[in-house]
C-alpha cells in the first residue's frame, strides 16, 4: 500500500472518529443534559450523569485532535491540486479548532462551581445552578463560533475535491453544501435564534451526509493514485 492509500484511509478512520466523538458530546450529553431555561433540571443531570458528563468532555478532546491531524493529510493530500487553498483551509481548520478547544473550559465550569464547596458557602445552590446554565451556553455561542470558522473549511475542501479529479465530483458539491449549512446554523443562531431553533437540526443535514460520505469512501475506496501523487 503506497502512502496516499495510506494517509486516505487514516483521513478516512480519523474522520469517523470525529463524527462519532462529536456527535456523542454534543447530540447525546450536552444536548441530552441541558434544560433550556431550567438551571436546576439541568445541574441534576449533570451531576446524576457526571461520567457520561465526563465522557462527553473527553470526546471533544478527541474530536479535534482527530480534526487536526486530518486537516494536514488533507493539505498533504490536495497541496498538489492547490497549495494556496490547502494552506487556506488548514488555517480554518486550525482557528476553528483553536476556538473550540478553548471554548471547552465553559463545559467544565458547571462541574467546578457544583462540586467546590467554596464556592457553595459563597454562593446558594441556586445561584450556583444558574451559573452552571450559563456557561452551557456560553459554551453552544463558542461552540457556533467554532462551527462557523469550519464553514469556510469545507467549500474550500470542496472545491478541491472537485478540481482533482481522484475523487467523486459529486463529493466536492455536497462537501461545499456541508459549509453552506454551517454557516447558516451560527449565523441564525446570532442574528434570529428563534429562526434557528426550527431550522436545526435540518439545516445540518447536508453536513451530515457530506462529511459520512467523505469517511466513507476515503476508507472503502481512496483516491485515484495516479491523479492524485503527494511529492
Amino acid at each position: 500500500m503506497n502512502v496516499t492509500k495510506k494517509l486516505t484511509r487514516t483521513a478516512g478512520f480519523l474522520y469517523l472518529i470525529m463524527i462519532v466523538t462529536g456527535g456523542f458530546a454534543e447530540a447525546f450529553v450536552r444536548g441530552g443534559l441541558t434544560v433550556h431555561g431550567d438551571p436546576a433540571a439541568t445541574a441534576r443531570n449533570i451531576l446524576e450523569s457526571e461520567q457520561m458528563y465526563r465522557l462527553g468532555f473527553v470526546a471533544d478532546l478527541i474530536c479535534i485532535i482527530a480534526t487536526t491531524f486530518l486537516s494536514l493529510i488533507f493539505y498533504y493530500l490536495f497541496k498538489p491540486v492547490n497549495k494556496f487553498l490547502s494552506s487556506m483551509a488548514l488555517l480554518f481548520s486550525i482557528l476553528a479548532s483553536a476556538v473550540m478547544t478553548a471554548n471547552l473550559i465553559h463545559q467544565f465550569a458547571p462541574l467546578l462551581l457544583l462540586h467546590n464547596t467554596a464556592y457553595q458557602q459563597a454562593f446558594s445552590i441556586e445561584q450556583l445552578q444558574t451559573q452552571s446554565l450559563f456557561f452551557l451556553n456560553l459554551q453552544s455561542q463558542g461552540y457556533n463560533i467554532s462551527l462557523l470558522l469550519f464553514a469556510f473549511y469545507f467549500p474550500i475542501i470542496g472545491w478541491l475535491v472537485y478540481k482533482s479529479n481522484s475523487l467523486p465530483k459529486v463529493l466536492g458539491v455536497i462537501y461545499t453544501l456541508a459549509g453552506v449549512g454551517y454557516l447558516a446554523n451560527s449565523l441564525a443562531w446570532f442574528l434570529a435564534p428563534q429562526l434557528a431553533g426550527h431550522l436545526f437540526p435540518y439545516v445540518l443535514l447536508p453536513a451530515f451526509i457530506g462529511e459520512v460520505s467523505m469517511s466513507l469512501w476515503l476508507i472503502f475506496k481512496g483516491v485515484k493514485a495516479p491523479e492524485m501523487s503527494v511529492g
